[in-house]
Parts: structure tokens; sequence; C-alpha cells
């Protein structure tokens, strides 16, 4: 019995156990470019499991609303312009595909290696990790053509000129325990 009993209490203390997100701390903050400029926004996470072991990352899943995308430098018409266009065929598809996702499949150090999933095509993706109290900040890159986001690259179409959106978004995190 008391073999069993130290069996439980070594293992409880090993394991993984999932820790709650604050999802109105957590952010994410989009940057994508083209030719002429670039645009900004954010995006908010739906729902989120961190698996830690201590204060490592051991496993996780984040679901991003993708409804709740936002363009930071545009206004008015051109505003809605835009995230009409962002969250059509084009782009996001946000009608047929309103969540994106992310799952932690491998850590090592401050490296994560996950998958991430974009209208419903899903891409690995690595990263790198900073911890700072409660808060695991990061950024993380992604070549949108791989989730058939094709408008505007210069991969696809030739004689874009200055229309040109280069195919890199680059994603800037911060999520926090509670």
């Amino acid at each position: 019995m008391k073999l069993l009993f130290a069996l439980i209490t070594f293992l409880s203390f090993s394991l993984a156990f999932a820790t709650d997100i604050d999802l109105n701390k957590s952010q994410f903050n989009w940057h994508a470019t083209k030719v002429t400029g670039k645009h900004d926004g954010t995006i908010s996470l739906k729902s989120a499991k961190l698996e830690l072991d201590g204060d490592k990352i051991k496993g996780g899943e984040f679901i991003i609303d993708m409804n709740s995308i936002t363009v930071d430098e545009l206004t008015g018409e051109w505003h809605e312009k835009f995230l009409t266009h962002m969250k059509s065929t084009d782009f996001f598809d946000i009608q047929k595909f309103p969540e994106a996702k992310l799952v932690i499949k491998k850590v090592n150090g401050d490296k994560i290696d996950a998958d991430l999933t974009i209208k419903g095509k899903t891409n690995p993706v690595t990263f790198k990790i900073a911890k700072k109290a409660k808060e695991f900040t990061g950024v993380l890159k992604f070549n949108r053509t791989k989730f058939d986001m094709i408008y505007g690259s210069g991969s696809f179409f030739k004689n874009l000129g200055d229309k040109v959106i280069h195919d890199e978004v680059v994603l800037d995190f911060k999520v926090v325990t509670t």
C-alpha cells in the first residue's frame, strides 16, 4: 500500500497539467506586407489549453476566432472593405472556416513544433517562445499560400507590379496563464 501511494504521488508531480489561459489578456497581433505598405491587426483566442510541467510547456491547443480579425491602420469605408476581403474566399473564407487551430506537437527548450490549421489545411510551423512570470511570448511566421490564400501572391501570379502581397504573415503573441 505504501508503495502504491508513493508511486501515485511521484506520478502526480511528474505529469504535465492543463493550465488555464486568460483569454482576455492573451493577445495575437498579425502583420502582413505588400510592395506598397503593410497592414496590422489583432485576432482573438476562442479557447486555449496549455499543458505545463512546472513552468515548461509540454503541449497545448489554441482555437482562434477568425471572426475577431481586426485591422488597425484603416478607418471608414477602407476599413470595412479590407475586413470584408480578408474574410472572403480570397483569404480566410470565414463563413466556411470560422476557426483556425494551433496544436503544439513537440517542445525542445524554447523551440515549439506545432500544427497550424487554417481553411481546413494543416501545415507544420516552428517558432520560439520566451516566458516571463505568467506570460509566454513569441513570434510565429507562416506562408499564407500553404493555406490556399494565393490572392495577390507573386509566387503564383506574374506581372502584378506594385499589387504584390507578400506570402509571409507574422503573428506575434502573448499567452497569459492564470
